[in-house]
This record gives C-alpha cells, structure tokens and sequence, in this order.
C-alpha cells in the first residue's frame, strides 16, 4: 500500500537512464552551473564595491593634497587614489571646453544634460581637466543653453580624483564626447602634457561652479547584489528541488498513481446532482418513447 493507504506501483530507477530523464537531467545541471556562476557573480560584484566604498571613506577624510602628489602626466591612476582630495593652482582653458554628452545629474534629478569639462594649466604647465559640474538640456529637443564661463585669471581649484573612461566613448567630436578621456581630449584640443585622470569639481577658491550642479560623493551602500546572488542561488536550489521531486513521484508509480487515486474518490455533490439530472432525461425519454409505441399499437388493433 502506498500513502494514505493507496496502493501504488514502485518502479525500479531505470527510467532515469531514458532519453527524456537524461535530457532533463542535463537541463538541471546547466541551470544549476548557470545560477551559481551568476550568484557568485553578484557576490563578487558586492566585495568590489565594498572594497570601493572603503577606499572613498578613507579618502573623504583627507586633507586636499597637491595635484602633483597624485597625479602623473599620461599615466592611470592608482585605484586607491579614487576620490582622493586634491588641488591646483593655475588658470582655466575656457576656449578648450569639452561636453560630455547624455550625462545624468549628480543628485538623480530627471532629464538628460551635458557635463563642463574645462581643461586647467597648473603653474608649471601642466594641464589638468576639470569637470566644473551638469548642465541640464534646455528644452525637450535637447538644445544646450548657454554654458556659464568659468572665473578668469589665477585661482585654486579643488576637487575628487577620478579615472579616465576608455573606448570609443572618449572620442572628442565638435567638442563633445561620451566619455572623459584625458588623452583623448587632450589629443583633441592639443593641450599639451596633461595629467592622467581628471577631477570633478568641489570648488574654486572656496566656491562652487554655480548655476552648474556639482558632483556629489558617491553612495556608499551594498547596493542589491547580497540578495540578488542569494536569488540566483535560490533559483539553482529550486531546479534541483523540481528535478527530485518529480523523479521520486516516477519512482512511485506517477500518472499511473493519481488516476488511480482519482479513481477512489467519492463523487462530489456536484457528480451526484448531474448524474441524476442525466437519469431523469432518459427516464423522460423512454416515457415518451413508450407512450408513442402504444399509441401505434392501439391504432393498428382498430385497423
């Protein structure tokens, strides 16, 4: 007897060596292999971005430091430099303004804009390229209105390091691009030795790039991928859960046992009214029926 006290037909394992179980098995594998790659993915993903927020709250507490103690000319910049607070003396190139394209707001406002990246000779020559803030797009078409000017003559700027974008994004085109490039716009502009890297602006002699919208440091969250690698392991666990249940309930007689036990069941309330509903038509049929047939009969016994 089987569960509940149903009989039941144990079969042997042999059907998982059928073309159909071998199939679905390899199916299982390929889920399950997909869905720990992604989790580990994810988790990989959250140590990086640990490890990323660690180095901004260090660098966030510095003091500024000189652009030259950071930077190099034509050189990347060190990971751990990343945010890292520094400043420069010199003046702007405003004629040398590059705009990058499609970028979002620092605070998350809607709507597309352009960043003002204006190059910066430093005293000994050296340029730097600063992002002086966003600019939202003046209208739906999207026209840029007029870019506010930056403050002549020598000052101090001061601002976060960041790393150069690579690919064909950087490429300066009619004095715009899609990603900060210090070579490449330097390139463009022929600006001459330039620091690798740039810096997005927090201010100019102690005061912001207004009515541009000025960089914020970035959040320092998990983000979602702790939970959206526990989702992928998850979806992995659940695969193989299906793959076993589903094998066990062959194992146990499968469709053969539920209609078996479908079989067994008492019928419902509902059976019983349409099967007497159904009983009462034929009887109505056969009444008509026989009455029909005497009818004749009496007519032929007057013939």
């Amino acid at each position: 007897m089987g569960l509940a006290g149903y009989p039941c037909e144990v079969r042997s394992l042999s059907f998982l060596f059928t073309r159909r179980w071998i199939l679905f098995l390899l199916a299982i594998i390929v889920l399950g292999a997909g869905t720990w790659w992604l989790g580990e993915w994810q988790f990989n993903q959250l140590e990086k971005r640990r490890a990323a927020n660690e180095v901004v709250r260090t660098n966030e507490m510095l003091t500024p430091t000189p652009v030259e103690e950071v930077l190099s000319p034509g050189e990347e910049i060190d990971s751990g430099d990343e945010w890292r607070l520094v400043e420069a003396t010199g003046r702007y190139l405003p004629e040398d303004t590059v705009l990058v394209r499609y970028a979002s707001s620092p605070s998350g406002a809607e709507g597309s804009g352009v960043d003002v990246v204006v190059p910066f000779r430093t005293d000994d020559g050296t340029v730097l390229l600063v992002n002086r803030g966003w600019q939202m797009r003046a209208d739906v078409s999207g026209t840029i209105g007029e870019i506010p000017e930056p403050p002549s003559g020598e000052l101090t700027v001061t601002g976060w390091v960041r790393p150069d974008g690579d690919g064909s994004s950087t490429e300066v085109v009619d004095g715009s691009a899609r990603a900060i490039s210090s070579e490449a716009i330097s390139e463009a502009e022929d600006l001459g030795t330039t620091y690798g890297g740039w810096i997005e602006l927090r201010d100019e002699d102690g005061r912001t790039a207004e009515p541009l919208e000025a960089a914020q440091l970035p959040t320092l969250d998990d983000g979602p991928h702790f939970f959206y690698g526990l989702q992928w392991w998850f979806f992995g666990v659940l695969g193989a859960g299906g793959f076993l249940y589903l094998a066990y309930d062959e194992w146990r007689g499968g469709p053969a046992r539920r209609q078996e036990r479908q079989g067994d069941k008492p019928p419902s309330k509902a059976d019983i009214r349409r099967a007497r509903r159904a009983a009462a038509k034929q009887a109505e049929r056969e009444a008509r029926q026989g009455g029909s047939r005497t009818q004749r009969e009496s007519a032929d016994s007057r013939r």
